[in-house]
């Protein structure tokens, strides 16, 4: 069962938390590196309830082409919306976003959950994703980081 082992017992050090609880500047980095165009760059629905990320080639208004792959493909002009800056990539805060669409709401969310980044903040609200498994980011070396802040109290409250 998931989760069954505990983690910091008196006699071994508490494991280090931070790739759980902030973006590295690796990542970051990477993350930088991803092309990106800032007039043609949208997200498009992907048929299954989700979105997919392309390139816009025309918009009249009611109808725009969109690049996906190597793939023309039309949609209504609504449903094409534009994606955020690299710099928002697994935005902590996706207040802070530029474009808060659901798309981006839903990668920001994804990219941070494949990253290990379980907490994300929406404003004042705190968005946990479920991993189903035990990070250690429950531990007195996270409490005394964490001591005093506002973060702790979302921490404390929404743990296991």
């Amino acid at each position: 069962m998931p989760g069954h082992i505990k983690l910091g017992a008196s006699e071994v050090p508490d494991p280090d938390p931070l790739p759980y609880l902030m973006v590295s500047g690796e990542m970051r980095r990477k993350d930088m590196a991803k092309p990106y165009d800032s007039k043609r760059a949208v997200w498009t629905p992907d048929g299954m309830g989700g979105y997919v990320e392309g390139l816009v080639q025309s918009d009249d208004g009611d109808k725009a082409t969109v690049l996906l792959g190597h793939e023309n493909k039309y949609f209504k002009s609504e449903q094409v919306v534009p994606v955020n800056p690299p710099k928002f990539e697994k935005c902590e805060d996706m207040a802070n976003l530029t474009f808060l669409n659901e798309a981006s709401v839903f990668w920001n969310l994804k990219s941070r959950y494949q990253a290990k980044l379980i907490y994300t903040y929406s404003g004042l609200f705190c968005v946990v994703v479920n991993p189903y498994k035990r990070f250690p980011i429950y531990t007195p070396r996270v409490l005394k980081i964490y001591q005093g802040s506002e973060e702790m109290r979302h921490l404390l409250n929404c743990g296991p």
